[in-house]
């Protein structure tokens, strides 16, 4: 088998010689790495213009040294030898990875349906059309979006053509590119949930907009603090309106009644954030806002949770006054998305293969969501007295709310670093746009840990409120 090899062959002290040093280097550089085939004797002596006999003896003389392994019939390739110690990575600097991991944000990708998708991917490139592997259209495969407007009018109550959905790279571009649309347009201020992410807040902020903090409180964002006019007025506001993150909310048909009168009123735009709305416990997913007003909301949905982060495929449902410009946005950002997976993607949804993982998925995340519920209720053998509970009725993650007369984020938090669980703070994981005398919470994640894991790890929070509100909490404040 022909493999490429690319050498700084020296020759000024012999061919050979030269050979020999060259690809020492590459070995000891770590360029070659252990177990990489090497081009035959004659085709690396057709490649260097020498002859085959100086490359024969250049690869003997190599495996006498230990540096390349030739075989019978298997080639010659570079032999496993003891590397130095590297440098930590950022990752490693930190710490070693928690035992169990109850972040929020993150779904079980032990989850995903490698064999339906691989499945859906042979379908969908075995009919594919050559195009498909050339530049494609900025708002992506048609294919996909045709796909998705199925779906997010069957499953979300969104009303959407082809012609207004853009696919783009994770919900995280979506929102930047509306964010600089937005901006070039004239707008000055986007309004954002307090308490919200502190990373989607940054995004709006590079594209030059201010952040103005919309308080939520348990009926979801409160839309009446919103100005409808003035100088400080936003020119768009960004909710979670089926799940508020982080609280849990959802937000009430009162609050979203008012909201949509507020769009129109001031002709503004509601960024409708979907991030996990089709993971509800309780009663059917809750649909989108954006079905009451289609013309002042974009609504974003994405694969991530559904999915799996790696697959960076989201989708934004726009305006039709919108559609264009965020195309155009789209095209100088990155062209266009990935083709190879949107066609699969398509293919998995229109099989309804994409409902039937939702489906298993949001029963083990209910039962997931069902045995914290239970582990963490009041009365006995609760591990911390005054906690609440929020948010548990759909989603991946619960808002565990701490009594103002007991342990503080930071003790619990300082327990589960002890305890080796990593779990995040409302004020600590930055949540609040502004610090202050905030309630105190917890936010966990029950999407990481396995099924198998996740009894361990619900018992291991258990003891890390029993430490935070115990022997921890003494220590703490003596």
């Amino acid at each position: 088998m022909g493999v490429d090899l690319h050498l700084e062959h020296d020759t000024a002290a012999g061919r050979r010689a030269g050979l020999e040093r060259a690809l020492r280097d590459a070995i000891r550089s770590g360029r070659l790495a252990p177990g990489a085939r090497l081009p035959s004797s004659r085709a690396l002596a057709a490649d260097l213009g020498i002859s085959r006999g100086t490359v024969t003896a250049a690869f003997d003389q190599l495996v006498a040294e230990g540096y390349l392994t030739a075989r019978h019939g298997s080639g010659t390739t570079v032999a496993e030898l003891p590397r130095p110690r590297q440098p930590a990575t950022p990752a490693e600097a930190v710490g070693p990875a928690p035992r169990h991991d109850l972040r929020p944000g993150r779904p079980d990708v032990s989850l995903f349906p490698v064999a339906a998708w691989l499945r859906a991917s042979r379908r969908a490139l075995g009919g594919a059309r050559v195009d498909v592997y050339g530049y494609g259209d900025p708002r992506g495969r048609i294919e996909l979006r045709a796909a998705v407007g199925e779906y997010l009018g069957r499953a979300r109550g969104v009303l959407a053509d082809p012609d207004q959905i853009v696919i783009t790279s994770g919900y995280v571009q979506a929102l930047a590119l509306l964010a600089r649309v937005l901006r070039a347009a004239g707008t000055t201020a986007i309004a954002m949930e307090d308490p919200g992410l502190l990373f989607h807040r940054d995004v709006v902020r590079r594209a030059g907009l201010t952040v103005l903090p919309l308080p939520v409180d348990d009926d979801g964002a409160r839309a009446a603090d919103l100005p409808r006019a003035g100088r400080g007025r936003p020119g768009a506001v960004v909710v979670t309106p089926a799940h508020q993150y982080p609280t849990g909310a959802t937000l009430r048909p009162a609050r979203r009644h008012a909201l949509a009168a507020w769009a129109r009123s001031a002709d503004a735009l509601i960024i409708e954030d979907d991030y996990d709305g089709e993971f509800r416990y309780d009663r059917q997913p809750v649909g989108a806002l954006q079905g009451m007003a289609p013309g002042h909301v974009a609504y974003v949905g994405s694969a991530a949770k559904t999915l799996g982060p790696a697959l960076r495929l989201a989708w934004a449902v726009l305006p039709h006054h919108l559609a264009g410009a965020v195309a155009e946005e789209k095209l100088h950002d990155d062209y266009h998305t990935g083709a190879l997976d949107q066609l699969a993607l398509a293919e998995f949804i229109g099989s309804h293969g994409y409902d039937k993982h939702i489906r298993s998925c949001r029963l083990r995340y209910r039962r997931r969501r069902d045995l914290l519920a239970a582990r963490l209720a009041p009365g006995r053998g609760a591990p911390l007295p005054g906690l609440r509970i929020r948010g548990i009725a759909a989603g991946l993650q619960a808002l565990v709310t701490l009594s103002p007369g007991g342990p503080g984020e930071d003790e619990v938090l300082a327990a589960a670093a002890r305890h080796g669980v990593a779990l995040e703070g409302l004020g600590r994981g930055g949540h609040w746009h502004e610090p202050g005398d905030h309630p105190q919470g917890i936010v966990v994640g029950f999407g990481t840990p396995s099924q198998r894991a996740f009894p361990a790890a619900l018992e291991a929070l258990a003891r890390v409120l029993h430490a935070a509100g115990g022997e921890d909490r003494h220590a703490t404040r003596r």
